[in-house]
Parts: structure tokens; sequence; C-alpha cells
């Protein structure tokens, strides 16, 4: 239980940051005149500090050669965590940022049960319910009140 409550915090804090990192991203590419250069930015960045983390715990880079067993559809993740920052700084300078996440949330939420409910990329099946349904339609119902107001 202890273990859980740790990932529950530590995956709030990752969604806390988003905004944070949204905007300090729309700053780079507004001081720039050009949004998608602030994604490239924030992904070379976040590159290096990737591969000198890799260094801190000693990775074995020899096992890179095993990604060669995956479908080259996997490699796509790349282009479409790309394509999420972009929107990002795009859309929340004109949409406002707490309706860009909570549309952003809302279309994870809706994608996640039924990747949940199929078992789709290996994920255990976890059937949509009402309950689950209802969680979703009160996000929606959250989106368009944030849209309101």
């Amino acid at each position: 239980m202890k273990q859980q409550i740790i990932f529950i915090a530590f995956a709030a804090l990752a969604g806390a940051v988003l905004p944070l990192q949204a905007g300090l991203n729309i700053q780079l590419g507004k001081s720039v005149h050009q949004p998608i250069f602030a994604a490239f930015a924030s992904f070379l960045i976040g590159t290096i500090g990737l591969l000198i983390y890799l260094f801190i715990l000693k990775f074995d880079f020899s096992t890179v050669t095993q990604s060669k067993t995956v479908t080259p559809w996997v490699w796509s993740a790349g282009i479409l965590g790309a394509f999420y920052v972009a929107a990002v700084i795009i859309l929340a300078p004109k949409l406002g940022t707490a309706l860009t996440f909570s549309l952003v949330v809302a279309g994870q939420m809706t994608l996640s049960l039924i990747f949940d409910h199929f078992g789709l990329m290996g994920l255990p099946v976890k059937s949509i319910n009402w309950q689950r349904f209802l969680g979703v339609a009160l996000l929606i119902c959250g989106v368009l009140l944030i849209r309101k107001f």
C-alpha cells in the first residue's frame, strides 16, 4: 500500500509538471517566433538529460542491439511525443492552459479505457464498466465547464 502511494504521488507530480513544461516551452517559442523550435529544443535538452542519466546508471549500451526485435512502428513513440509537445505549445496560448490540459486528459482517459478494455499494447484487460465510463463522462463535463467559464 505504501509503495502504491509513492507511485500515485509520482504520477501526480509527473502530471503537475506538464503545464510548467508547456509554459516554459511557450516562452521559448515566443522568443524565437517559432513554437516548433521550442518543441525541438525541449526534446534535444531532454535527450541530453536522459543520456547523462543512462551514464549515471551505468547502462549497458550493448543491449541496444536487442531493440532490433521490436516491430518498426514501436519507434513512432518519439514522433507521438513530439506531436504532443508541439500541440500543447501551439494550443495553450490559444485555448488557455486549463482547457488545453483538460482536453488532453479527457483524450488520454478515453483512449486509456479502450486500451484497458481490449488489452491493447500488451496491457492487462480491465473491462469498461459504468463506473469507469462515468469517470470519463465527468472529465468531459469538466472540460465543458472549463471551456464555458
